[in-house]
């Protein structure tokens, strides 16, 4: 008998092993899905493999084993090398393997019981021509045999007299297919002329060998993009296909647009704006080997590739690229491994490079290459503005004089401006000043952020809203009164200052809708606006040859995290926002409003001093015990009862060997109603504590404990 081993559609770690089905009344492949009884239930699996049982061995097993019910893929949606990409992820995250598959597959394929249906099309296809037709039918039907087939609405538009009888008669009948992706068609734009450092890096990366990891640590405005572009040119000249990956839907646009002006349809696209239909579309390009290229975001990294040259992930430092759910995957691991697998060569670019990445290239895990120098113009000139003596001089607590001076400046010379403001609402909190009282949101331990276009308080967290309370809810006084700022206030104000200029505003808040990323920026290209400010999304990528002047607003709020990176993602953010000035034919400057001016972030940023950074920075890592000299695994116990939260904390710090050190637990905020406990395991050798953390995984599974237990082997973020 044939039995068939399936991973079934929960991602339940006491699932996570594959249950058996007899199969003979099917052609089943590894890597197909089915449909099969679980239970009282019918649910949807993944084929693992498929065996031969005796009789014999068949009786002997304490189980009935039941047959699939429905095979639902006519081939395997994975393939030979995602298996094992599934299988390593498995235990290199700790993570059900079925959940492993389900986050490489789009919505409408994923394993599961709610599958989605896929839209289907009308088409009208030759059938036969008779003798009793007019003229027009005749003609329809030529043009038809020209096309092969016409999708049936064009049919009808065009042939809107004949098209109906033409189907009555036989002439024509309808298919009904799978709607496809619509291509992108253009002239080919013409490659640039490299510059030396654009051409000596091609080469080094051309020449280097496939089992390298390569590190491009490019300035701002170096050209690292056209250097992507010109290795894409290559690897199409082999066959090859290339990902290219960048960290934000944000950064999409412009890298979709550059792309598409030399490949046109050799591209497809892959993010999460796009809805699910349009995701499944541009995932059967890649599959169907209609297109080459692929840019994307995180979740492109599992796209269909059965031939890559190269995957390249810009802006590689970014934390976008970490996902924060099981499996809590680094989207770096997964090119390093897909790239072992192809032999394609991994490149990692960025300006500003992970500690992480820079450690490994000076060890010469990876192969550092440089290109230090811009195109055009130096790197902006930076102003540090130490906000304390400006707002002591009576100075705007927002806008400080050398800000509104600059931006004036250049509004006059009809330049534009970016200003970054990492924080969104009107203000980040509303306080009673009779009693102190300050509005929490009643499911996370989160003060709520004041919208004033919505009249609303939001919590940032979980997106819970409640209106404006009139009168304190604790002293029923009227005296509220707002502390800080966020991006519409700071909208507010800078259009009370010059209210001739166009301002537009980019944040989580007004790029809610689909294409609204595009259609901010686009405009902004257009100079249909002098000043763009939002918060982080504009601080990368973004290249507007007019833009002169970028604030920066607050440039050590990050500082003020209890998060041990806090000072790189300060440095990150600093150095990539000034990177937006000065990046076509005029000189850029930069005014970094700050209360800190001496921290060394600040300050190397300041000077675009990566490599000092990275020394300091170093330096405090090694004195700390903190990752790159260490490895560090989290672990969250979530609980919506804070006493079983805390029980099932230590209870799992209980099942840890002496050997391993262990920080906490210790409480987190409260999010989403469920109180957090988390402790912390570091050590200099990351396989003992794989272990370590592997055993407490099936330990505290067999106890079946109520809180879930949520291990992050390579936290990002530890606040």
């Amino acid at each position: 008998m044939k039995i068939a081993q399936v991973y079934i559609e929960h991602p339940i770690p006491e699932l996570d092993h594959t249950f058996s089905y007899s199969c003979d009344s099917f052609s089943v492949q590894r890597g197909v899905r089915v449909r099969v009884p679980f239970g009282a239930q019918s649910l949807i699996g993944f084929v693992d493999h498929v065996e031969e049982w005796d009789e014999e061995y068949l009786q002997q097993q304490p189980f009935a084993v039941k047959p699939i019910r429905e095979v639902i893929d006519q081939e395997p949606l994975i393939n030979e090398e995602l298996f094992h990409l599934a299988k390593w992820m498995s235990q290199a995250y700790i993570a059900p393997v079925i959940s492993c598959f389900q986050v490489m597959l789009p919505a409408k394929l994923k394993p599961r019981s709610s599958k989605e249906t896929i839209k289907l099309e009308a088409y009208i296809c030759f059938q036969k021509e008779i003798e009793k037709l007019t003229e027009k039918q005749r003609e329809a039907l030529r043009q038809l045999q020209k096309n092969d087939m016409m999708l049936r609405s064009e049919f009808y538009k065009k042939f809107k007299s004949v098209g109906k009888k033409l189907i009555e008669l036989g002439c024509v009948r309808v298919v009904m297919k799978e709607a496809q992706a619509s291509r992108f068609s253009c002239a080919p734009a013409p490659f640039l002329s490299l510059t030396p450092d654009q051409d000596n890096a091609l080469q080094q990366i051309v020449s280097a060998d496939s089992k390298e990891v390569i590190l491009l640590h490019g300035a701002t405005g170096s050209g690292k993009t056209e250097v992507f572009l010109q290795l894409a040119k290559r690897a199409l000249e082999e066959n090859k296909q290339v990902l290219l990956l960048v960290p934000e839907i944000s950064l999409t646009p412009q890298m979709v647009k550059r792309v598409r002006e030399r490949f046109g349809t050799q591209v497809a696209i892959y993010h999460s704006a796009l809805n699910n239909q349009e995701k499944y579309e541009q995932y059967q390009l890649v599959k169907r080997h209609q297109v080459s290229i692929v840019v994307g975001t995180r979740s492109a990294i599992f796209m269909p590739f059965d031939h890559l040259g190269y995957i390249i992930l810009d802006e590689e430092h970014d934390t976008s690229y970490k996902q924060d759910s099981t499996p809590r995957y680094h989207c770096r691991d997964i090119a390093i491994e897909r790239g072992k697998f192809h032999h394609a060569k991994v490149i990692l670019a960025s300006a500003t490079p992970s500690l992480e990445s820079y450690a490994r290239a000076h060890k010469h895990i990876y192969r550092l290459i440089n290109m230090p120098h811009r195109i055009r113009q130096q790197l902006p000139k930076v102003h540090l503005v130490e906000m304390g003596k400006a707002i002591r001089h009576r100075e705007n607590y927002l806008l400080s004089d050398v800000m509104l001076e600059k931006m004036q400046e250049r509004l006059e010379r009809r330049e534009q401006i970016i200003l970054l403001l990492n924080r969104r609402g009107y203000t980040p909190i509303l306080r009673c000043m009779e009693c102190g009282y300050v509005q929490m949101c009643p499911h996370c331990d989160i003060a709520m952020a004041y919208h004033k276009d919505e009249h609303k308080l939001k919590c940032h967290t979980c997106g819970y809203q409640m209106p404006l309370p009139s009168l304190c809810p604790s002293c029923n006084a009227d005296s509220w009164r707002y502390l800080g700022s966020g991006t519409q206030r700071l909208e507010e104000l800078v259009k009370e200052k010059f209210p001739g200029a166009g301002v537009l505003r980019m944040d989580a808040d007004t790029t809610m809708r689909k294409n609204a990323h595009e259609k901010i920026l686009a405009a902004f290209q257009r100079h249909e606006a002098d000043i763009l400010l939002g918060t982080q999304m504009i601080a990368k990528g973004l290249d507007v040859e007019k833009v002169t002047l970028v604030g920066i607003l607050n440039g050590d709020a990050l500082l003020n995290r209890s998060d041990y990176r806090c000072a790189e993602i300060t440095y990150d953010l600093l150095e990539q926002a000034c990177g937006r000035s000065g990046r076509g034919q005029y000189a850029g400057e930069v005014v970094i409003q700050t209360y800190d001016t001496s921290h060394y972030a600040i300050t190397c940023a300041a000077a675009h001093d990566y490599v000092s950074f990275f020394k300091q920075e170093m330096r405090y890592r090694h004195l700390a015990g903190y990752p790159p000299y260490t490895y560090l695994v989290s672990i969250v116990f979530a609980n919506k009862h804070e006493d079983q939260a805390k029980r099932d904390a230590a209870f799992a710090r209980s099942l840890l060997t002496d050997d391993i050190r262990i920080l906490g637990p210790v409480s987190l905020t409260k999010i989403h109603d469920e109180y957090r406990m988390r402790m912390i395991l570091k050590g200099k050798d990351q396989l003992r504590l794989n272990q370590a953390a592997s055993h407490l995984y099936r330990k505290y599974q067999q106890a079946k404990c109520s809180s879930r237990m949520e291990i992050d082997l390579h936290p990002i973020y530890l606040d």
